[in-house]
């Protein structure tokens, strides 16, 4: 006898644009991943990339947070979200696209590569920050959490099967022709959400209102509630030691493990699996702990597996390595569905652009922090070095969360919160109720890349 669907997934599922969102996320991820394995061995086998310089490629990618990120809140807030999708898509799918003819011609140089990673940057941070302001345009609140639920398995299923067919693909055609998935990833991910006919109102612009002061107020807004303020903080130490970690894995497992292109896409492949665990089980956690328990248990719970990485050697030894990104992404990602729903169900929806802005700003402004410290490092000490400063690094992680407000909290509010405030219902509910579906954003993914949104 078939197993019927919950009724709360076949709701989400019979929603036709969500049904796209969905596809284009699959899509443009799946190339995405390829890349992650492609674009640093262009650098290191293809163009012999120092670690430093391999560090300052992952900066690259990264820096647009630090360079548009706030102001990109208060633009968003003032334009549809959908047309900003598709516009972001094409210019990655351009960018990541010039990088084969150039190597085919013999004039691919590092500077395109930074150039590259610096305008697909650019685009991700509007590509993100609408994504995540344009899905409760698309999802009732009630449907937050499991909507995030799917695109976060979407994100780890990404994360196992794209490393694997990039190691194949790099290995049977070169690092460069590889990244054409990524170009086709994008753009079939263009024409998945021009089909998207969700009616957005293009919001009413409020006279006399400087972006100066649009950024402030989505500002006080996350600085001054006392939740946000923790996870942004446990976020942003996330992510400045995953940037460490993204910037030197290349380099230790082609010259330290002597790891083939194929292996290393394996090895990719193998850890995303506990992403994908995480993605799978975050809504059944939410339920059995609460969703705020759910927040700082799931990091101090998986950050202590992050010693397995300057831990693992070559041969059978670089399982740990798998086996550490793997625990690490378990606990990322269960921690991004449950912290990224509440932001989304607490913020009003005039503030969701500066919202998600102002987070983004503050916890992936340190991923080129990180990355140019971690290639630093691994140039001075090597690349085992940098991975031991990582792994101790990532044991901070639940510090902020444990010392705030969320220590003593089962569940979350629901109701949107102004600054100082935690929101409406919710808070210590002890009879078990999952007080948000819709209760991440932005911690990155280790080895698969261990962040948060």
């Amino acid at each position: 006898m078939n197993e019927k669907p919950h009724p709360r997934q076949a709701r989400l599922f019979g929603h036709r644009d969500f049904r796209l969102l969905l596809s284009g996320a699959a899509a443009a991820q799946t190339g995405s991943q390829v890349t992650l394995v492609a674009l640093p061995l262009v650098a290191v086998v293809v163009l012999d990339a120092t670690p430093f310089e391999v560090g300052l490629l992952t900066a690259a990618e990264t820096a647009a947070f630090l360079l548009v990120g706030l102001p990109a809140g208060a633009w968003l807030d003032r334009m549809r979200k959908l047309p900003v999708l598709i516009r972001a898509d094409v210019v990655r799918c351009l960018a990541v696209g010039s990088i084969p003819p150039a190597a085919a011609f013999g004039v691919l140089t590092m500077p395109q590569l930074y150039l590259v990673a610096l305008v697909t940057g650019v685009a991700t941070v509007f590509f993100d920050v609408a994504h995540q302001s344009f899905l409760p345009a698309v999802l009732p609140r009630e449907q937050l959490v499991a909507g995030n639920g799917a695109l976060e398995t979407v994100r780890s299923s990404a994360q196992i099967a794209g490393p694997g067919l990039g190691g194949g693909l790099v290995q049977l055609l070169g690092a460069p022709l590889a990244i054409v998935a990524d170009a086709c990833g994008y753009l079939a991910s263009a024409l998945l959400l021009a089909r998207i006919r969700v009616e957005e109102e293009l919001p009413e612009p409020e006279p006399g209102r400087s972006l100066r002061a649009e950024v402030a107020e989505g500002v006080r807004f996350v600085l001054g509630h006392p939740l946000l303020r923790a996870i942004a903080t446990a976020t942003a130490v996330s992510n400045l030691f995953a940037a460490v970690l993204m910037a030197v894995q290349t380099v230790f497992w082609v010259r330290v493990l002597d790891l083939s292109p194929g292996a290393i896409g394996a090895l990719l492949s193998a850890s995303a699996v506990g992403g994908l665990a995480g993605a799978l089980c975050a809504g059944q956690l939410s339920r059995w702990v609460g969703q705020a328990r759910l927040i700082w248990l799931a990091t101090v719970v998986t950050a202590p597996f992050a010693l397995l990485w300057p831990l693992s050697g070559g041969g059978p030894g670089a399982v740990l390595f798998g086996v550490g990104s793997g625990v690490v992404l378990f606990g990322a990602v269960a921690y991004n569905v449950a912290q990224v729903s509440f932001r989304q169900s607490v913020c009003p929806p005039e503030l969701l652009g500066r919202m998600n802005a102002t987070m983004r700003f503050l916890v992936w402004g340190t991923l080129p922090i990180g990355a140019l410290g971690g290639g630093a490092v691994a140039d001075w000490a090597g690349p085992r070095a940098a991975l031991w400063l990582c792994a101790l690094g990532f044991l901070l992680v639940p510090v902020p969360l444990l010392l705030s407000p969320l220590r003593r909290m089962r569940d979350l509010p629901t109701a949107p919160a102004g600054p100082g405030g935690e929101g409406g219902e919710g808070g210590q509910d002890g009879e078990g109720r999952e007080s948000s579906e819709g209760s991440q954003d932005d911690a990155q993914q280790p080895a698969a890349s261990p962040s948060t949104t």
